[in-house]
C-alpha cells in the first residue's frame, strides 16, 4: 500500500483539480475522522497483519496471473489474465470490503451501509459483515435487483438487508444517492463502505490503496514468469474504476507501461444510451467529489446506460479524470455487442466465463495492433455467474445458439 509520487492524491484530497470532499455539514465529522485516521490505521502493524492474513487465507490471494495461450495466439501478443474472478465472492471487491470493515471496527462503528450495482460489492460487504458480526444494509437499484438476482440472494443469505431503490433510473447512481441519505441520517455509528474510487476524500485514495494488491502481485508474478516486472500494457474496465486503479497503481510511475481504461459505450457513444463518462462527460460534482460526469447543458446529471450493471454509472473516480487529462492513461469505450462477443470468445477459447464488466476490458484487445514481443495484462475483475441469464438470452437470440 505504498504511495505513488507523481500521481497520488495531495494533502487536500485532490488529483490535480479532481477529488476533494463536497459533503453536507452533518457528514463533516465522519469524513474528517476517516481522513485523519485511515493512513495511521492502514500502516499499523497489527492491522496489516490481520488484513494480509485475511487476503491470504480467506480471500485466497495471491490470485493467479494466467498466461492465456489461445488468446495470445489470437491477438499476436503475450496476454496474461489477472484472475480476480477467483477471489472469494468472485471479484476484486472483497479486497476493499475487508480492508474497510477492519478499519471501521477500529473506528468503533457498529453499522455498515453500502451501495451496489452488479451486486459484487454488496456481496463482498455482506460477506465481510457476516465474518465480523456487524449489521449490514445494502442499497441497490430496483432495475439491478432484477438483472442481478443471484447476488441479491447471496446478500440475503449472508444476513444483509437489501433495500430496493425506486428513484431515477433505479440503478447504481440512485443506490449511491440513497446510501448517502442513510449515512446523513445515521452518521454517528455508521460507516459507509464505498465500493469504488469515488466519493469524498479519503475514499478514492483509500480504496485505491486496498486494491493496489492487484498490481503489487502482477509485478512479482510477471518477474517470476518472464523475468521482468513491468508489462507493456495493463488493461482494465472502468465504471467508478476501483479494479483499474488497483491494476494501474504500481505501474503509474513507469510511463513505459501503457495504461488502458475501458468504459461502457452501451449502444453507442452517440446514441444517448452510454456510460462512457470520460468520452462524453465534462467536469462537475457528483457524490462528494469533483470529477468527470455525464450531464446536460444545465449541469443536470444524465442517465447512463450499459448492459453491465457494474459500469452503469454517470461518473468516474477522480484519479481516472486526472490520468485522462494528463494523458498518463488512455480511455476507450466498448459497446454492449462488443463486450458480449468478448465473453463468448474467452469462454470458447480459454474455458473461462468472465463478468460482463471484465468483458469490456477483454474486448479492448481487438482495438490495438500489438507487437509479437508485447506483454499485455488484462485484469479479469470478476466471474460471470451473476450474468448467466444475460448470456443465455444473448445466445438464444444469436447465431451462437446453433
Amino acid at each position: 500500500m505504498e504511495t505513488n509520487k507523481t500521481y497520488s492524491v495531495n494533502e487536500n484530497g485532490y488529483y490535480g483539480v479532481y477529488g476533494g470532499a463536497y459533503i453536507p455539514e452533518i457528514l463533516y465529522n465522519n469524513v474528517e475522522e476517516l481522513k485523519n485516521n485511515y493512513l495511521n490505521i492502514m500502516n499499523d502493524d497489527s492491522f496489516k497483519k490481520e488484513f494480509d492474513d485475511l487476503l491470504k487465507n480467506y480471500v485466497g490471494r495471491p490470485t493467479p496471473l494466467y498466461h492465456a495461450k489461445n488468446i495470445s495466439e489470437q491477438f499476436k501478443a503475450t496476454v496474461f489474465l489477472k484472475r480476480e474472478d477467483l477471489n472469494h465472492t468472485g471479484a476484486h471487491k472483497i479486497n476493499n470490503a475487508l480492508g474497510q470493515i477492519l478499519l471501521a471496527k477500529r473506528l468503533g462503528k457498529k453499522r455498515i451501509i453500502a451501495e451496489t450495482g452488479a451486486g459484487q460489492h454488496g456481496v463482498a460487504t455482506a460477506t465481510a459483515c457476516a465474518l465480523m458480526g456487524l449489521e449490514c444494509i445494502v442499497y441497490m437499484g430496483e432495475a439491478d435487483i432484477k438483472r442481478q438476482a443471484p447476488n441479491v440472494s447471496r446478500m440475503h443469505m449472508l444476513g444483509a438487508k437489501v433495500i430496493a431503490v425506486t428513484s431515477g433510473s433505479k440503478t447504481l447512481k440512485d443506490a449511491t444517492n440513497e446510501a448517502i441519505r442513510d449515512w446523513i441520517n445515521h452518521a454517528e455509528h455508521t460507516h459507509y463502505i464505498i465500493g469504488s474510487v469515488v466519493g469524498p476524500h479519503p475514499y478514492p485514495d483509500m480504496v485505491a490503496r486496498f486494491q493496489s494488491i492487484i498490481s503489487k502481485e502482477i509485478k512479482y508474478q510477471l518477474n517470476n514468469t518472464i523475468g521482468k516486472e513491468d508489462p507493456d500494457y495493463v488493461i482494465a474496465c472502468v465504471g467508478g474504476g476501483s479494479n483499474a486503479a488497483g491494476a494501474f497503481y504500481h505501474f503509474m510511475e513507469n510511463e513505459s507501461v501503457q495504461l488502458i481504461g475501458v468504459e461502457a459505450a452501451g449502444k453507442g457513444i452517440d446514441t444517448g444510451h452510454s456510460a462512457a463518462t470520460l468520452t462524453i462527460g465534462k467536469p462537475g460534482i457528483i457524490h462528494g467529489s469533483k470529477t468527470y460526469l455525464m450531464q446536460n447543458e444545465d449541469g443536470q446529471i444524465t442517465e447512463p446506460y450499459s448492459i453491465s450493471a457494474g459500469l452503469d454509472y454517470p461518473g468516474v473516480g477522480p484519479i481516472h479524470s486526472f490520468l485522462h487529462d494528463v494523458k498518463r492513461a488512455q480511455y476507450i469505450s466498448i459497446t454492449d455487442d462488443e463486450a458480449m462477443q468478448a465473453v463468448l470468445n474467452l469462454t470458447r477459447k480459454e474455458g473461462i466465463i468472465p463478468a460482463l464488466e471484465s468483458a469490456h476490458a477483454l474486448a479492448a484487445l481487438a482495438k490495438f495492433n500489438f507487437r509479437s514481443t508485447d506483454t499485455v495484462v488484462v485484469n479479469l475483475s470478476g466471474r460471470g455467474d451473476k450474468d448467466l441469464n444475460t448470456y443465455i438470452n444473448f445466445l438464444n437470440e444469436s447465431n451462437y445458439a446453433k
